[in-house]
């Protein structure tokens, strides 16, 4: 049985971060660059969960019931900058632990990628996308209800109209934070959709009833304790994590290894039936028709504990 890696599932950030108080410092490893994450961020033209300025990182962040708003930039090779940018506000040492930890699992620092790129460069589908994405990372959804919200949302449905449907699911439901008359939102949480009914998410402008029923079964579950989060990141294998999320009404294989791969980080999930991964493939080869399942298999047969990045890095190519 082939295990997978959880590069955050018993790490502390504390040793990578110099804490200042209203400002910290996290430190990246040398196969990162802040501005190829920042180009990938922004192609998000609708994106309601963060703002881009002047090459820096505007972002409302939660930890357990305090929230704040902060700039995240790059600071030198080594560190990007946190910026907690209200200074009135009183940030608890939990609250600035909780911030550097979700930028750091966000960007997914803790993971190691030089063998990722060995491998790649020897590879014909991934040797030009190390090459021209040198220093991304897989950009994380760290809460798991946010993610399975995601993959619920894109369902069947174009990236743009996914991002509508996102923007009108969190000015409904989640929660505003305002700084100098410009608003941060954070993602509703599972506690907060528990409660709703399918009539008042259908009139939130959520396209069809299925996609309610599955985004209030699925905070309900979080919410009495059934998921979460820590109880996924006990499997050690791919094909189990799996198996237990597709259990949950709504969640089909591609959603699974979407949250897997964006949440679980689990190295090995792949979403092998994404029309933008077969489109990514098609514009590499330059070739006539999107390629069948058995060829991907046998284009990623060298990806082995790669296929989420191997994935995301594709993508990069439409996105």
């Amino acid at each position: 049985m082939q295990h997978e890696l959880h590069p955050h599932s018993n790490l502390s950030v504390t040793n990578h971060i110099q804490d200042h108080g209203q400002d910290i410092l996290i430190s990246v490893p040398k196969e990162f660059s802040f501005t190829e994450n920042y180009s990938h961020l922004s192609t998000a033209t609708n994106e309601s969960l963060y703002t881009l300025r002047d090459g820096m990182i505007y972002k409302a962040i939660a930890v357990d019931q305090e929230a704040t708003i902060v700039e995240i930039s790059n600071y030198d090779e080594h560190h990007m900058l946190i910026r907690f940018v209200d200074e009135h506000q009183s940030i608890s040492p939990a609250l600035r632990l909780g911030v550097a930890q979700y930028v750091y699992d966000w960007f997914d620092l803790g993971t190691d990628l030089a063998p990722f790129y060995t491998m790649a460069a020897h590879d014909p589908l991934l040797e030009q996308a190390v090459v021209s994405f040198y220093g991304l990372r897989n950009m994380g959804i760290p809460d798991l209800y946010e993610a399975i919200c995601w993959g619920i949302l894109g369902q069947q449905i174009n990236l743009g109209f996914a991002y509508t449907l996102k923007r009108r699911f969190v000015e409904h439901f989640g929660r505003a934070l305002t700084y100098e008359g410009e608003t941060y939102w954070l993602f509703p949480t599972a506690t907060t959709i528990a409660t709703l009914t399918v009539d008042e998410l259908s009139a939130a402008g959520m396209t069809t009833v299925k996609k309610c029923e599955y985004l209030i079964d699925t905070a309900r579950l979080i919410v009495d304790g059934t998921l979460s989060k820590e109880q996924l990141l006990q499997v050690t294998d791919v094909k189990q994590a799996e198996k237990l999320l597709v259990k949950i009404r709504g969640i089909g294989p591609w959603t699974a290894h979407y949250v897997l791969m964006r949440c679980l980080r689990m190295p090995s999930a792949f979403p092998i039936d994404d029309v933008g991964l077969h489109n990514s493939i098609k514009h590499v080869l330059k070739m006539d028709a999107k390629p069948t399942k058995a060829h991907i298999l046998e284009l990623s047969a060298g990806w082995t504990l790669w296929e989420s990045y191997a994935t995301f890095y594709l993508w990069r190519f439409l996105y």
